[in-house]
């Protein structure tokens, strides 16, 4: 048998004849010829020939949009402003999403809806990459998309959304005693088939007994006149205190109660049943006299419609288009009008204070429950 030695780059064979051993000295050629004989030798011990798949970077992405009501005479959609878009590749783990108009979203599944807004046909380019730890490929689909005139907000809750939500955070409720310690956490804020979850708990929490979530669209989203609808679904149990409301963009400069406060809804679980709205004003504020509400036997068992229409005149509320309230004060000025500048939203479930009452010993949780928030114009 030969052997081989390698060193400096040159090849040294020595052959064993007649007892003998005869070197040979090769040159760079029989080198590399050598090395490659080693390499197919070295590759050539298994059966399977052919190369491994790599799972470490999603591949086969596909991409499809929906448009919700889209037929032969409404090719896109109908007004509604929804698609929904499916998505798939192999080996990816989660999706992020760009709906072309600034929103984005992250999901784990294989479809998300979304819902335009600004009215008349518009058209975008949606981006959809598909993730396997920091490996990712992209695929992009054009959607041309109709929104009936008036819909300037909307969010379906098909996905957090951080383009049009942020968080107060912090405990006693700003005045009001409240004994919940807002939180932006899951454990407070959940979003599962298409409904926000905003959950109060029980539990304790820096320094505080129970904890919640108050969501805003503050420095986000606001508007001056139009119309508010929110679908929602009431918790039960004494001492909880959802409500839906407005706060003037200008608070920060003003601050409460000249920046006005609008509460569309507002619910305590110990008046079980009562939903009421109210206006703060300059000329009425805290306990106001600007209120009016009515009765629903399942405001926590069955989601209705809450809303206010707010124009130039006055604010109108009501429950499934059902009016209980119009504040229309008969002298308007800064003291008893401060509505003719923009306001932002509100979402949040309180415990206790002055409102909410007392808290039962027995509540452990409970959720007010959000099928979407339009606002229209």
């Amino acid at each position: 048998m030969p052997r081989a030695y390698f060193a400096l780059g040159i090849l040294n064979i020595s052959f064993k004849k007649n007892n003998m051993l005869i070197p040979f000295k090769s040159n760079k050629i029989v080198l590399a010829v050598f090395l490659f004989s080693i390499f197919l030798i070295s590759c050539g011990g298994g059966s399977d020939d052919s190369d491994p798949i790599d799972t470490s970077t999603p591949s086969n992405l596909s991409l499809t949009a929906n448009l919700v009501g889209a037929n032969t005479n409404n090719p896109n959609g109908d007004g509604s402003g929804k698609v929904i878009f499916n998505f798939s590749a192999d080996n990816a783990t989660s999706y992020k999403i760009n709906f072309g108009n600034g929103d984005t979203a992250e999901t784990s599944s294989n479809s998300i809806s979304y819902t335009y807004t600004g009215a008349g046909i518009n058209n975008y380019n949606v981006f959809v990459s598909a993730y396997k730890a920091d490996k990712f490929i992209s695929k992009n689909i054009s959607v041309t998309i109709k929104v009936n005139s008036g819909l300037i907000f909307s969010d379906e809750f098909d996905s957090p959304n951080t383009n049009k939500w942020t968080y107060d955070l912090g405990a006693g409720g700003w005045g009001n005693g409240e004994s919940q310690y807002y939180t932006n956490r899951t454990d407070n804020v959940v979003i599962a088939n298409g409904i926000l979850n905003i959950i109060a708990k029980k539990e304790s929490y820096q320094g505080a007994e129970y904890t919640s979530a108050r969501m805003k669209t503050q420095g986000k989203f606001d508007f001056k006149y139009g119309k508010v609808e929110v679908r929602a679904k009431l918790p039960i149990g004494g001492g909880t205190w959802p409500a839906i409301w407005m706060l003037g963009s200008n608070i920060s400069t003003v601050g409460w109660p000249a920046c006005g406060e609008v509460d569309i809804m507002e619910h305590a679980g110990n008046r079980q049943g009562i939903v009421s709205s109210a206006m703060h004003t300059p000329s009425s504020n805290g306990n106001t006299s600007n209120t009016g509400s009515q009765t629903l036997a399942d405001v926590s068992t069955a989601f209705h419609v809450y809303a206010v229409e707010w124009t130039s005149e006055k604010m109108v509320f009501s429950v499934d288009g059902v009016a209980h309230y119009t504040y229309n004060p008969a002298t308007k000025n800064s003291s008893t009008w401060p509505f003719d500048a923009k306001q932002f939203l509100i979402l949040n479930v309180a415990m206790g204070g002055t409102f909410g009452g007392a808290i039962d010993s027995n509540f452990t949780e409970s959720s007010m429950e959000i099928d979407y928030v339009r606002v229209y114009q």
